[in-house]
């Protein structure tokens, strides 16, 4: 065992990522392993959406993952998925996360780790559904990591709505309105 001289940090730190499905990536496909007409129990959804930071004023990167049907839920006009997906932010690495993922109603996702910045990193994310599938609001809490740099934290929320979208600038990523080395 090793042991080290400074503690993991466990101070929790918030931050807002908006996840927007903008029709340009083919995302998401459904695969129906099932064959059956109606959603069913394995059905595949592999994904990917831009990222925007929590004002949407700057462009973060993609989400990209997989999300297999647990379950059909006609009676919530949704379904359940088992999610296993990552965020990522350019030179500042990566964040994995996986967990249930409701289409119905807010869920909460465990973050399972990272690299770059984000090594050691664990915590939970929330997941509030703004329009399925095309706009997510995440809050994500972590521990286990350094102070996030302040141009991930930094402006103030844009409140979700199904009106939200990102700055011209971001959307156009301009590299006043992108991190660097963002992944497209």
């Amino acid at each position: 065992m090793v042991c080290s001289s400074s503690p993991r940090p466990t101070k929790v730190q918030e931050f807002h990522v908006y996840e927007i499905n903008e029709r340009d990536r083919s995302s998401p496909a459904y695969l129906s392993l099932s064959q059956k007409p109606a959603h069913s129990l394995g059905d595949l959804v592999p994904f990917t959406n831009k990222i925007y930071t929590g004002d949407l004023e700057k462009r973060l990167g993609i989400t990209a993952g997989l999300c297999i049907l647990i379950e059909s839920k006609p009676e919530k006009k949704g379904d359940r998925y088992e999610a296993m997906y990552s965020f990522y932010f350019g030179d500042y690495g990566h964040i994995s996360v996986q967990g249930p993922y409701l289409t119905y109603e807010d869920t909460s996702l465990a973050v399972t780790g990272g690299s770059g910045i984000f090594e050691g990193v664990y915590g939970h994310v929330k997941l509030h559904q703004i329009v399925f599938p095309f706009k997510i609001l995440y809050t994500f809490y972590l521990k286990g990591i350094e102070d996030l740099p302040e141009e991930l934290t930094a402006g103030k929320l844009v409140e979700p709505s199904p009106s939200v979208q990102p700055s011209p600038a971001a959307k156009a990523c301009e590299p006043q309105a992108t991190i660097s080395n963002f992944t497209n």
